[in-house]
């Protein structure tokens, strides 16, 4: 009987352990797939990082049209 009990009982463990082992993996799954496709998402076209080195006079005018027509 205590056997059986004990058996159980560490069956219902083993439950357990497997499904957080498996919500654990699937997170990391969702969370790296994730983070790949927001980025991409919120990344800045080569065209707003140049006009904004422009706003801030990083660059002359000069140079801003010549990059400007290099990345069109």
């Amino acid at each position: 009987m205590m056997y059986g009990f004990g058996h159980g009982w560490g069956m219902g463990w083993g439950w357990g352990l497997g499904l957080i082992l498996v919500a654990i993996i699937i997170y990391f799954v969702f969370r790296s797939s994730g983070s790949s496709g927001s980025s991409s998402q919120s990344a800045e076209s080569a065209l707003d990082i140049l006009k904004k080195r422009y706003a801030r006079g990083e660059i002359s005018k000069e140079e801003f049209e010549s990059k400007k027509k290099d990345i069109s």
